[in-house]
């Protein structure tokens, strides 16, 4: 079956997500000064930052997968339902981690989020591999070593913050930083086959 409507529904949930995190942000008690907004936001904003990114990263990531694949079984629809479920916890976890001011429990529980949408994710390319043109993914993504070290870096996060809970901020740091740098591979290889096909 074709992808249109699974693509279509999970654009819809992200888009949700992002708007939820917004207005969960609070605006200052009193006074408009940016004094003001930095003591009753600032934390609330970092972490909305470092949320709509990630959101933002897997909604890019989603959309390559679906460039090179675009048949689709019930193994991926079910895949890309329990990727979604992982994100739409993104919104509750960051705000227990703002309202807490990055506590030790709410770190390790946003780290715990993270982790769940990768493993997710990864699923998700499983169940993708599966079908007639998954191969198709494989040979797009190649080695996919950003994919396999992120998890590593969740778990070094979620040991951090038992040691010192914002400290355990700084491994999700890392990896959305690693992966907001453009990633060229599906690209590269749509071009490349897009080649091909002109020449055949």
């Amino acid at each position: 079956m074709q992808s249109n409507r699974l693509e279509a529904f999970s654009d819809g949930v992200m888009a949700i997500i992002i708007t939820i995190m917004v207005l969960e942000l609070k605006l200052p008690d009193g006074g408009y000064s940016f004094a003001e907004l930095w003591h009753s936001t600032g934390i609330g904003l970092l972490t909305y930052l470092l949320s709509f990114a990630y959101v933002g990263i897997y909604w890019s990531n989603h959309h390559h997968l679906f460039q090179v694949v675009r048949g689709v079984d019930g193994a991926v629809l079910w895949a890309n339902l329990h990727l979604l479920f992982w994100l739409s916890l993104v919104p509750l976890t960051q705000r227990w981690l703002d309202q807490s001011s990055v506590a030790r429990d709410p770190t390790v529980v946003y780290g715990i989020n993270l982790l769940g949408a990768a493993a997710a994710y990864f699923l998700l390319q499983q169940a993708i591999f599966r079908t007639p043109t998954g191969g198709d993914l494989r040979e797009a993504l190649g080695r996919d070593l950003k994919g396999k070290l992120s998890p590593f870096m969740y778990l070094a996060g979620i040991a951090l913050a038992y040691l010192v809970p914002w400290a355990g901020l700084i491994p999700p740091v890392i990896v959305a930083l690693v992966w907001l740098v453009p990633d060229r591979r599906v690209e590269r290889y749509l071009e490349r086959t897009a080649g091909t096909e002109a020449d055949q």
